[in-house]
């Protein structure tokens, strides 16, 4: 579905270039020329395009990635921003939570997802008119648009908070308010994909029923109604034909891309005729690690190593704080791995460790497959990284970018699922039911393919076992399921979110900080605002350009 010639298209219908706000007027010959069917399903097509967060006409999409790698992974403590201090410096204030109004990744991350909602609100209005398609097409095309314009306008509110709502039917887009959290438009769109879209489609990447019904518990989820979340999750979870994979790693293979376990899947194509492999989550292409020659951004923390750790019994410690004492030691020359406590294997198909496989690439050689080891510590990302023996075939081979490749972006998956199913369990339902889901997920931990040397001996002390009797309380309960969350979906771009979510950030990221603040000198004397940080700033140019009455008609967040 994502196909970037389409880019024309949407450049020819006049959809947002600079500004979403500065929309060049639309004729009638658009109109008539479009409001058929074989012109629907062109705008549809263009308004999947955008579903990666790259529209061709903003940077590289970096700042607007689905992966979310900037804003829900950087700003974490999961990951740092890699590379060296001064490139991309824009992002060192995403990450020190010193951003304004004008930072360039805030401005480009809310540019190409309003082009997003655009594009999808030309499909709406061109299905109205179009008079060569059934009732039943229209249903389905109508429930594609709004599951997308829903979508994109989520990704705008976990950063921003209130944002102007721009419909089908809106006339002047910059007389909008933005004065109040688009819930109830989102709920509504996804409501209507839900009894409006099919269980599957031959088609990999189109919205499903069951994506749509994920996504509105998740919308749910940021709001509190755990009840109704609950409901939908179960329904998804017990109705919807998905299985988790056998072994954890085959969410993150291109080999095992649209896998049972597959809710729904950003689709990449790569080596397809156009510079750079646009298709190929180019929003990523500058995260790939330096020894392959790609910019080594999005590294993973020592906070992140350190929570992989387990007992003697193969449970994780579930911390409340993070120390110095917590950093687990690494060999600088690949030799040897120095830990040698028990971990949870999930550790090393996620992070690239010295002195451990890189997947067929050969042992981590520690610091010197580190761009900047001063500014990222010795750690590589894993999860978004192809196979040696695929390079060039599935990897880009066009252009300057070298880390663009096939292995899809895995936005929902049954795991999913299943963790957040547990959490609302434990807050309006049964801490039984929560640990028996949370035990699906490390059961599958536990079976599943452990990273080994070549002689065939485990790479670490690798030991997960299952909770072995029921949460004793709930806040026990949300603690075991929020550390569950961390371990299984690491480097996913959804764990600054999720703290915010959960009402946890400023004490999470201020322990963080300060305990990076020792280790690396970039992060010494960060502070997260409670009350602030949770939500990046309305683009300044957006507010200078929103004029009604010689005034403003939006508000910036507080604190900025």
């Amino acid at each position: 579905m994502k196909n970037k010639l389409f880019i024309i298209l949407t450049v020819l219908l006049g959809a947002c270039t600079g500004d979403f706000l500065e929309i060049k007027p639309k004729g009638q010959t658009f109109y008539e020329s479009l409001t058929n069917k074989q012109g629907v399903n062109l705008l549809l097509t263009g308004a999947y395009a955008d579903i990666d967060g790259v529209n061709g006409t903003v940077g590289d999409g970096w700042a607007s990635a689905v992966t979310n790698w900037v804003f829900g992974g950087v700003s974490s403590d999961d990951a740092y921003k890699g590379s060296n201090s001064g490139d991309q410096n824009a992002i060192n204030a995403v990450e020190g939570f010193f951003s304004d109004a004008q930072n360039l990744y805030v401005s480009q991350h809310w540019t190409p997802l309003y082009d997003g909602v655009v594009r999808c609100n030309d499909v709406l209005k061109a299905l109205k008119s179009a008079t060569d398609m059934t009732d039943a097409e229209k249903k389905l095309v109508e429930g594609q648009a709004r599951f997308l314009r829903a979508h994109y306008y989520f990704e705008l509110t976990k950063v921003h908070g209130k944002v102007p709502y721009i419909d089908e039917n809106t006339t002047n887009p910059t007389v909008v308010p933005n004065d109040h959290v688009l819930w109830p438009e989102m709920e509504a769109d996804f409501k209507m994909a839900a009894n409006a879209l099919p269980s599957r489609w031959s088609d990999k990447g189109r919205a499903t029923q069951w994506a749509a019904k994920t996504y509105l518990a998740r919308i749910y989820m940021f709001q509190k109604k755990f009840q109704l979340a609950k409901d939908l999750l179960q329904d998804v979870y017990s109705n919807g034909g998905f299985s988790l994979m056998p072994s954890y790693e085959q969410n993150y293979m291109i080999k095992t891309i649209n896998n049972a376990e597959s809710i729904f899947e950003i689709q990449y194509a790569v080596n397809d005729g156009f510079p750079n492999s646009p298709n190929a989550g180019l929003g990523e292409s500058i995260c790939g690690p330096s020894f392959i020659g790609s910019s080594g951004f999005y590294l993973p923390t020592h906070s992140l190593v350190s929570a992989y750790r387990v007992s003697a019994d193969g449970l994780p410690l579930l911390d409340d704080t993070y120390s110095a004492d917590d950093i687990l030691p690494f060999a600088t020359n690949g030799s040897s791995v120095l830990y040698k406590g028990p971990v949870d294997p999930r550790l090393d198909h996620t992070v690239g460790r010295p002195g451990v496989p890189f997947l067929d690439w050969g042992i981590h050689q520690g610091l010197s497959w580190v761009r900047d080891p001063s500014n990222a510590g010795p750690y590589n990302n894993k999860k978004n990284m192809f196979l040696k023996s695929e390079q060039g075939a599935l990897s880009n081979t066009t252009g300057v970018r070298v880390f663009p490749n096939a292995n899809n972006y895995r936005l929902f998956k049954l795991s999913n699922v299943i963790v957040w199913l547990a959490e609302c369990e434990a807050e309006v339902g049964s801490l039984q039911n929560a640990t028996t889901l949370i035990n699906v997920i490390r059961n599958r931990a536990k079976n599943s393919n452990v990273v080994r040397f070549a002689d065939g001996t485990p790479a670490a002390n690798y030991k997960v076992e299952p909770y072995p009797t029921t949460f004793p309380t709930k806040d026990y309960a949300l603690n075991a399921i929020r550390y569950e969350s961390r371990l299984e979906f690491a480097m996913e771009g959804i764990r600054f979110f999720e703290l915010v979510r959960w009402g946890i950030v400023g004490p999470v990221m201020n322990n963080y900080l300060a305990v990076e603040g020792t280790i690396l000198p970039y992060n010494k004397g960060k502070v997260f605002n409670v009350g602030q940080h949770e939500i990046w700033p309305i683009p300044q140019r957006q507010i200078d350009i929103s004029v009604k009455d010689g005034k403003s008609v939006l508000t910036q967040n507080p604190g900025y």
